[in-house]
């Protein structure tokens, strides 16, 4: 053979190659690896566990806040991205105040002034986000380290934790498991249960903050939101619920159509300043109990689509409007205003002062459980 021949055979496997790098990962079995993920915490050792599924999206997870950390998922060409912001190691989450990622509760979301009742007692909560309680406090489930189990077959990984009684200040001895299940469709399943030996109140989420073409790729303003919601609940300025389920049909909040998630989120509306955004939950339309569609995101030049499935009432639509140039995440990237967006599955804010929303409320002999599948696709 002639070099000249040689030497273009050889371009021809460098492209190749390089190609298939680009496509990402290239395995046909599953994958799990079990590493530290920076400094103990309270004597516990922090681990992230790396999962891989035959169709090469990765999904990396740790015990600290029971965290997603990082979703590699591909778009329409094959080539893979990580979706979802974060740090690189667990000293960048217990330093942060975005919750990026991580498993929230007791009590997701706010309570009203931090106080609520049950059997005619009444509690009063930290006040972490004045004037109210959120996301179940400065010491919340985000904070603690997790116990964890990997799923035979290296399919996902089980986290689960003792919540004690008074335990920031909510009754109740409260036992938590979460599942995280990567599938062969490319789905992360997420599956909540909890049970107490005494009356409490309990709304767990995922506060993943994802961006489809790439973690710290700039803002989420183009990606195309869909909400299966044709109510949402308005809020008053310090972003508790009125108690009103208020039409979307003729606001800037009727997502029941695809639609830019930037199109009207600078309108002059009274909800959109209350917000500072999109900071709202959006009621599910439910025919019945199971799993529905809660939404769909796409986002264009990559051609990702991302899936939201959950047996919960409703989902936080959240735009973003806290980060800013300050955050900074995995490899120095900076994670600036509206560079991610959360899609916070949920009972809605503040249900235990709001007797007509669908109860928070778990008792003794009674088990909490509930599940969300976030699902990748192009087009």
């Amino acid at each position: 053979m002639s070099a000249k021949k040689l030497l273009g055979l050889t371009a021809i496997l460098v492209v190749a190659v390089s190609s298939l790098y680009a496509a990402g990962p290239q395995s046909t079995e599953r994958q799990m690896t079990r590493d530290k993920f920076g400094s103990p915490i309270n004597g516990k050792q922090v681990e992230k566990f790396t999962l891989t599924n035959t169709k090469g999206m990765q999904v990396v997870l740790t015990n600290y806040g029971a965290t997603l950390v990082s979703l590699r998922a591909p778009d329409r060409k094959g080539k893979f991205a990580d979706v979802v912001l974060g740090y690189d190691n667990v000293e960048g989450y217990a330093n942060g105040t975005a919750f990026l990622g991580a498993i929230v509760g007791r009590y997701g979301n706010r309570i009203a002034k931090g106080k609520f009742s049950l059997e005619g007692k009444q509690y009063t909560l930290a006040i972490n986000n004045p004037p109210n309680h959120l996301h179940g406090g400065p010491h919340g489930f985000s904070t603690v380290v997790w116990t964890p189990q990997v799923l035979p077959g290296n399919t996902g990984v089980i986290f689960t934790y003792l919540s004690k009684d008074g335990e920031e200040d909510y009754p109740g001895n409260l036992s938590v498991e979460v599942t995280y299940t990567l599938t062969d469709q490319n789905e992360l399943r997420i599956d909540y249960s909890a049970t107490t030996d005494k009356e409490t109140v309990i709304n767990l989420t995922n506060h993943a903050y994802f961006n489809l073409a790439g973690e710290g790729s700039g803002n989420i303003l183009k990606h195309e939101l869909k909400l299966n919601a044709s109510r949402f609940t308005p809020i008053d300025p310090t972003s508790i619920p009125l108690g009103e389920l208020r039409a979307v049909a003729g606001t800037p909040f009727d997502f029941t159509r695809s639609t830019a998630i930037g199109a009207r989120i600078d309108a002059k509306d009274e909800q959109l300043k209350n917000g500072i955004g999109y900071d709202h939950n959006f009621v599910l339309d439910r025919k019945g109990p199971g799993m529905i569609e809660a939404a769909e995101v796409y986002e264009a030049t990559s051609g990702r689509v991302l899936t939201v499935l959950t047996k919960e009432p409703g989902v936080q639509f959240y735009s973003g409007n806290f980060l800013n140039d300050k955050t900074k995440g995995k490899g120095g990237k900076t994670y600036g205003y509206r560079s991610g967006f959360c899609l916070e599955t949920q009972h809605f804010p503040d249900s235990p002062n709001q007797p007509k929303f669908p109860s928070t409320v778990l008792k003794p002999g009674q088990k909490y459980q509930t599940t969300t599948i976030y699902k990748f696709t192009t087009r």
